[in-house]
């Protein structure tokens, strides 16, 4: 069993660089943010107060999360239902931080996140793979980019899904996300002991893939 840990902020290319990472290595892909979007749709959809930890975490007692694995990523089921898109959505986006920096939330995302090595070796991306759920791995990256990169990256994938994306909107929206991540009490983001850094900006998704692969096929996880 591998678990290959990707820690980082907000838009630095986690998510499509660990998945083409687990496609090349034949490994699962997981995407914990997707997860913590997933409680934060929960509460959007039974219009629960997300700074309200009781209700927050009567939420989590009286619903049901099924881990499912498709096309060799885990995704859920809340209540039987899959959200889908609407993870991505605005509604979610905006308030998934005050989610995330509750303590309840977290004690039960990374139990289920440390149940999906059922499925086998992970690449998982997040911000505390390396420093809380998988911390014994000797697999830790930490990606990182500047933040008006980030932005940029980020207004694209926004312009795609939803026809607009402004960049400073979203600038705006990842120094406060960054700021909540950064200072939150339980699991702050920071770089896990014995993460390799690496700054994507000017890289291309190709070429921190490559780096990532690379070093494991050096260190013989994959031949």
């Amino acid at each position: 069993m591998i678990i290959v840990a990707v820690d980082g902020p907000s838009a630095s290319g986690k998510s499509t660089v660990s998945r083409r990472a687990a496609q090349a290595l034949g490994f699962v892909y997981v995407d914990s943010g997707a997860v913590y979007r997933g409680v934060t749709w929960k509460c959007v959809k039974e219009g629960v107060d997300v700074k309200d930890a009781q209700a927050v975490t009567n939420l989590l007692i009286r619903m049901n999360m099924e881990l499912v694995l498709k096309d060799q990523a885990v995704g859920y089921l809340i209540d039987g239902e899959d959200p889908g898109q609407e993870i991505r959505a605005e509604p979610v986006r905006e308030r998934v931080a005050d989610i995330a920096a509750q303590q309840s939330v977290r004690v039960y995302i990374v139990e289920k996140l440390r149940l999906m090595t059922k499925f086998g070796s992970l690449v998982m991306e997040g911000r505390d793979i390396g420093t809380v759920v998988f911390p014994d791995t000797p697999y830790k990256y930490y990606l990182d980019a500047d933040p008006e990169e980030r932005a940029r990256r980020r207004a694209a994938e926004i312009r795609q899904t939803e026809g607009a994306g402004d960049v400073n909107e979203v600038l705006s929206s990842l120094r406060r996300r960054d700021q909540k991540d950064s200072s939150r009490a339980t699991a702050p983001l920071q770089i896990a002991l014995g993460a390799k850094i690496i700054n994507s900006t000017g890289m291309s998704i190709d070429q921190v893939v490559d780096t990532i692969v690379s070093d494991l096929k050096k260190a013989g996880v994959v031949s």
